[in-house]
């Protein structure tokens, strides 16, 4: 089964994308963890990516396209995958396409995860992350159990530069202006499947769990 996760920034792609995993036994392929990861690192490409990603810019084409290829070829993929946070552009899922054809695949399904634009704005804002295990805490919904302290190692709590509210405001309007878009490109191609993004991520799960477990692949 091969997937792709569409939905906003902060709309819980990540989080049911691990869902889905544990449940169906894919791998999750996500270029925010992998441009992070670089970053993190100080890779050419994360010092290129971190830029944009700041400024709540989308990262160009060329650096992501190559890596989501080489990613797919890993053995762990022959069974399926979920591609989380690429494409996101019309572009980028025209340059799937032939990557998919050179290795014999196809996408099955594509979830589409709705979240009102203010509510984001709320789940974004209040995000932390730990600067030593990257742990993520949310100051409503997940707080930590001592405030700006990590859980899990003790590390400190804070907020990344692309989840202040002028740069999310910033991303929410380069997503509908280039990533809705492919809401329509899918639904043509009829492997669309939109869930409503509200209530607890159990809930969330439940309805993307009906739609894989009843439709065909």
């Amino acid at each position: 089964m091969n997937l792709i996760l569409l939905g906003p920034p902060g709309a819980g792609k990540g989080t049911q994308a691990q869902r889905i995993v544990e449940r169906y036994r894919i791998p999750q392929v996500s270029t925010g963890d992998i441009l992070r990861t670089a970053v993190k690192e100080g890779a050419p490409l994360g010092v290129k990516a971190k830029g944009f990603m700041d400024r709540g810019k989308l990262v160009p084409d060329e650096v992501v396209i190559g890596i989501i290829e080489e990613r797919l070829k890993a053995k762990d993929c022959n069974a399926g995958f979920i591609l989380d946070g690429f494409p996101r552009t019309i572009p980028q899922a025209e340059a799937l396409e032939p990557i998919l054809a050179k290795l014999g695949k196809k996408i099955d399904h594509v979830i589409n995860i709705e979240v009102d634009s203010e509510e984001l704005v709320r789940r974004l804002t209040g995000r932390r992350t730990c600067k030593n295990c990257g742990a993520m805490f949310h100051v409503i919904f997940q707080p930590p159990k001592k405030e700006g302290i990590c859980d899990r190692c003790g590390g400190t709590l804070y907020q990344r530069a692309d989840d202040n509210e002028e740069a999310i405001r910033t991303r929410l309007k380069e997503y509908e202006k280039q990533t809705a878009p492919l809401i329509q490109y899918y639904r043509g191609k009829k492997t669309l499947r939109s869930i409503q993004g509200v209530g607890g991520p159990d809930q969330i799960f439940e309805q993307i769990a009906r739609v894989l477990d009843a439709a065909p692949v």
